[in-house]
């Protein structure tokens, strides 16, 4: 399911407050890959578990936000670190 375009424009990282956008599917693809062997974690230091259908990530690549059933997980403690993936 695509986020609307509007909500998108309104979204911002709630941690830096810098732009968000979808992830692409090559994107999609070496995070799921990173959480199937265990090497993502969420902001919390908790284990990122659940694979991906869909995410927001910052502008500049540094964390990426579910989107579980169409609606954005915008929670600080929740966002995944990915910094250390270099998808920019």
């Amino acid at each position: 399911m695509a986020l609307d375009r509007k909500l998108l424009d309104i979204l911002c990282c709630p941690i830096s407050k810098i732009p968000i956008r979808p992830l692409k599917r090559d994107e999609l693809q070496r995070i799921n890959e990173a959480i199937a062997n265990g090497h993502l974690r969420y902001l919390d230091n908790s284990t990122v578990e659940a694979e991906l259908d869909e995410g927001l990530i910052t502008d500049n690549a540094e964390r990426v936000y579910r989107v579980d059933d169409g609606i954005p997980i915008m929670l600080e403690e929740r966002a995944i670190s990915v910094r250390s993936l270099r998808l920019k």
